[in-house]
């Protein structure tokens, strides 16, 4: 990693916190670099523009959340071109908890990064600009349909995108929407265990 890519990384991460603290009002270059610790004109000397500043953000929390799911012992996708083996139930039962796994720690400890992500959602919706964030969605959806393929699902593409849809609309509900109100606390063993059965209850449901 060079010095750069490393300063960068620095910034992001200073950018991610104030997102997640004050949405994408509280986003400035100056704020950056008083949070990052920097000496006043870092951000700018790095990042000329807000939409570069957004798009070193984006990138970050895609290098980061691909971080997370490569460190959760999730049925890996074949390589590019050869069919993967077949997926049994317990292997669905695996895919489940680790998903969930990844859920509960987005919740938690990462729940930051999940506050920062949906602000540059929005953001894209006003800014066209800024809608290259929802290509690092599309990395998701492949995997997700190759092991549907996998699992015998008879509509491997579509219930793949469908499934990848309902699992970000479970960890909306839970971080900001309703779910939050009655869900085991975040963190949690509850948590992680009624993540899972959720996630085993849509794999079922689109395998079947």
């Amino acid at each position: 990693m060079t010095r750069r890519t490393k300063r960068v990384a620095v910034l992001a991460d200073a950018a991610i916190a104030l997102l997640a603290e004050s949405g994408m009002r509280g986003l400035t270059h100056r704020a950056v670099d008083v949070r990052a610790g920097m000496p006043a004109g870092t951000t700018s000397a790095y990042l000329r523009t807000r939409q570069a500043l957004v798009e070193a953000v984006v990138q970050r929390l895609a290098d980061l959340d691909r971080a997370d799911l490569g460190d959760r012992q999730l049925p890996t996708t074949a390589p590019s071109g050869q069919p993967g083996p077949r997926l049994s139930p317990a292997d669905l039962d695996q895919l489940a908890a680790g998903i969930a796994g990844v859920l509960d720690h987005w919740l938690s400890a990462g729940r930051h990064r999940t506050l920062a992500r949906y602000a540059c959602l929005l953001e894209a919706v006003h800014r066209p600009q800024l809608r290259t964030i929802l290509e690092h969605g599309t990395v998701l959806r492949t995997q997700a349909v190759d092991l549907l393929a996998r699992a015998g699902a008879p509509d491997p593409r579509r219930q793949g995108h469908q499934f990848v849809a309902f699992v970000d609309g479970l960890l909306f509900d839970r971080l900001v929407g309703a779910g939050a109100l009655d869900a085991p606390p975040p963190g949690t063993p509850a948590s992680r265990a009624d993540l899972t059965a959720a996630v085993r209850d849509l794999l079922r449901a689109v395998t079947t």
